[in-house]
């Protein structure tokens, strides 16, 4: 093996290796703005807005890269799909990352208390979490059928979201964090539409077919 093909392997690598750190850094973030809802604390909330700046800067980190890759490696079919696929998986992490943010800045707003709602929300907050895990695993083991059962796990989120914005429970004590509390609910919804995203975008870098096509199959 040339010297030159060594290093872009490495540089191959190093991308992979980027993108886990960039979801190890949204999958804390958000956990912590889950945390931020119900703290009594609002600086707790602030932290988790800062570090969404640093997620946001590494995404484009990981742009430029896949974007100097493709120019000067001039890579084969299945370094390009695995590059491809790692620019829509930043993407995704980076837009959860604002959800994170998003959640933050209700916490500056308002302090949700109901327990009620606080539980469904944390539990939406933890599914996206366990699919997020399960993810990480599955590209591990490159498990395609736990990558499919991630993608279909998001509707689990969907469902638990119609139940927080259908709901009249807060809505009758306090109109303003009753909708503060469904746009925290709408940010959850779509980190697990993230989350599937992702999965689907790994499911096509190991497969080589899209997630739609091949289930209708």
């Amino acid at each position: 093996m040339t010297i030159i093909r060594q290093k872009y392997e490495g540089q191959l690598d190093d991308l992979i290796k980027d993108i886990r750190r960039l979801g190890l850094r949204v999958y804390f973030n958000i956990e912590n703005a889950l945390v931020s809802l119900s703290e009594d604390d609002k600086n707790f909330a602030r932290q988790v807005i800062e570090k969404d700046k640093e997620i946001n800067e590494f995404d484009c980190e990981i742009n430029e890269k896949v974007i100097m890759l493709i120019t000067k490696q001039q890579p084969i079919a299945t370094d390009l799909r695995m590059m491809m696929s790692a620019l829509k998986i930043s993407t995704d992490f980076e837009r959860m990352g604002d959800n994170a943010a998003n959640i933050a800045h209700i916490r500056l707003r308002v302090k949700i208390t109901d327990h009620y709602v606080l539980t469904r929300l944390k539990t939406m907050g933890k599914l996206a979490m366990l699919m997020l895990q399960d993810l990480n695993n599955a590209a591990k083991h490159e498990d395609i059928t736990l990558i499919k059962e991630v993608i279909e796990r998001d509707q689990d989120i969907d469902d638990l979201y119609i139940n927080i914005v259908n709901t009249t429970y807060l809505i009758d004590n306090d109109p303003f964090v009753a909708g503060q509390a469904h746009l925290a609910a709408r940010n959850l919804e779509r980190v697990g539409d993230h989350v599937s995203n992702i999965a689907e975008s790994v499911y096509y870098y190991f497969t080589g077919e899209h997630y739609e096509k091949s289930s209708r199959q």
